[in-house]
């Protein structure tokens, strides 16, 4: 990912990545909602901040609508130019996680456990593939220890280190709409 400190400015110098995602993740919850993802692409003159955003744990079965999208787009576009974080120029895309949700921070393996996930590594998972397909049992350990379970589908249980994991996200199937995925 791109990274352009350049573009994200505060009187006295520039902000730090780490400081826009926390900016952003305050006014998302005022708001009622959660970063799921930040990812900033684009160029010197269009630079694009790409949010995904979701409900806290207690109110995902409410789901993000376009609506949603709009008024937090608005609110935070307002609110960081405002603190002088971006430039005017900067484009600000605001979007659900979707239903192959991607799940980012360890608070996200925690609250979909038991549901069914894909991982992906570089390199073959738990001695298997680069990509498990499987139900999420759980994180354990913290730091470098840090383990995902999942047990796959012949329900053989795997631990795989977590740093192996390049991308992890829910797996949606059709037939299961009932469900929130």
């Amino acid at each position: 990912m791109p990274h352009f400190f350049y573009l994200f400015r505060r009187p006295g110098g520039p902000v730090s990545d780490s400081d826009l995602a926390r900016e952003i993740e305050d006014g998302l919850e005022e708001l009622g909602f959660e970063l799921v993802t930040l990812e900033k692409i684009g160029s010197a003159s269009r630079p694009v901040l790409r949010l995904r955003i979701d409900r806290p744990e207690g109110e995902a079965d409410a789901g993000v609508s376009i609506d949603d999208c709009a008024r937090v787009s608005r609110v935070l576009a307002a609110r960081l130019e405002a603190r002088s974080a971006i430039q005017s120029t900067c484009v600000l895309e605001v979007s659900s996680p979707g239903v192959e949700r991607p799940l980012v921070r360890r608070r996200d393996f925690e609250r979909f456990s038991g549901r069914e996930v894909a991982l992906h590594g570089k390199r073959p998972l738990a001695g298997r593939a680069r990509e498990l397909t499987g139900e999420l049992v759980g994180i354990r350990g913290e730091g470098s220890d840090e383990v995902v379970a999942l047990r796959l589908p012949d329900g053989e249980e795997v631990d795989i280190p977590r740093a192996a994991v390049t991308r992890a996200n829910l797996v949606f199937r059709w037939g299961s709409e009932g469900r929130r995925t």
